[in-house]
């Protein structure tokens, strides 16, 4: 005898691609949407109305971002599995997605029977990463950046004032802006804030 179908929760701000996801899943026997929102802050307020076995959520969204949904639902409903779906295998953000409690990770260009299959290996209490954003991740080139100069990247961040940075790392303003100056050569940027995206991107710091 079949069991209870799997319920499902979809966030998706994008109105075609969520239409078009709900349409896939529900040509499932074994799975029912049982809301689809626009945001991340209806996301959190469905979920706990609507109790779903899984939350398959859009990486970037308004109000409030997958990575926080999926924290957000870890505290509220921790039965409830998370699958983050995103157009970038970017390492930080993998990793970041993995951190935050998802239990699943794919890409947006997956096979339309791929979600589906996710959706059934989370709820059964697996894990799945998308080969291909796997792989997008594990070639990401090393850090050209040495130990000290990432140490001054993270403590800088995009726009932290030098001084606060010197302070902090007990170096000069005048030593903090030399490796700010090297790293932002190094990465190939044109302002720290560019050099700090770039590095966030590739998992350097």
């Amino acid at each position: 005898m079949r069991g209870a179908p799997i319920r499902v929760l979809l966030a998706e701000d994008d109105e075609l691609i969520r239409e078009a996801l709900v349409g896939l899943l529900e040509r499932e026997s074994d799975i029912e949407v049982v809301s689809a929102v626009r945001d991340g802050r209806q996301a959190t307020e469905q979920a706990l109305l609507c109790r779903p076995d899984v939350a398959v959520i859009d990486l970037q969204m308004p109000k409030l971002d997958g990575l926080g949904v999926i924290e957000e639902l870890g505290r509220a409903l921790p039965d409830c599995a998370g699958v983050i779906l995103t157009a970038h295998g970017r390492p930080y953000v993998l990793r970041q997605a993995l951190t935050s409690g998802a239990r699943g990770f794919l890409a947006k260009g997956a096979p339309g029977t791929a979600l589906a299959d996710v959706v059934r290996r989370v709820h059964e209490g697996q894990r799945y990463v998308d080969p291909v954003l796997a792989a997008d991740a594990l070639t990401t080139p090393p850090s050209p950046l040495t130990h000290r100069e990432t140490e001054v990247l993270l403590a800088a961040r995009a726009d932290r004032p030098v001084r606060e940075v010197a302070r902090e790392l007990f170096l000069s303003p005048g030593t903090v802006r030399n490796y700010l100056a090297a790293i932002t050569h190094k990465l190939g940027a044109e302002t720290r804030s560019e050099a700090y995206r770039i590095a966030r991107e590739n998992g350097w710091v």
